[in-house]
């Protein structure tokens, strides 16, 4: 895991651009410049400030192997004070998909949320037919605790979805 850099743009849109069908689903819409490079130094900027204003933190995630990219995770929401607590959200590329990398993204992502940012809870949704993140969720300790009506506009469609939990 690392933080994302100008200089991965190339290796971001072509990973993003062929798994574009697989990730859409799962997704909000994407914009029309969604692959350019100009809308990815916006992106990085804003991942900048956000993280600046420990609003949030984005990572992606990388193949220890070849250095390859393969995803992302992103701690967004971050509150502090009574709540102490993130929301993680994460994508993999079509072609990396099911083979446990994400699972040990997320697991190394734990520690930095837990100790590092000294959270308390970390929660994460899905979509109710979402049944690989559902399992990645599973296996990772955290609880399902309900259904949120409408809860993400995903895809163009205001959707349901299972909400999880990890306490530290």
């Amino acid at each position: 895991l690392r933080y994302p850099r100008i200089s991965d743009y190339t290796s971001w849109a072509q990973l993003r651009g062929e798994s574009r069908e697989f990730l859409s689903p799962w997704e909000p819409v994407w914009s029309e410049d969604e692959l350019t490079r100009g809308a990815f130094r916006r992106r990085i900027k804003r991942y900048h400030k956000e993280t600046r204003l420990d609003s949030a933190y984005v990572f992606f995630v990388f193949r220890a192997s070849d250095d390859t990219l393969m995803g992302g995770c992103t701690l967004s929401n971050v509150r502090r004070d009574v709540t102490q607590c993130c929301a993680l959200g994460y994508w993999i590329g079509a072609r990396f998909a099911r083979q446990g990398y994400m699972t040990a993204a997320v697991r190394a992502v734990i520690p930095f949320i837990f100790g590092t940012l000294g959270l308390h809870r970390i929660e994460a949704a899905c979509l109710p037919e979402n049944e690989a993140s559902r399992g990645l969720l599973g296996r990772l300790g955290f609880h399902e605790e309900g259904l949120a009506r409408r809860y993400l506009l995903i895809n163009g469609e205001w959707r349901d979805h299972l909400l999880f939990a990890l306490l530290e």
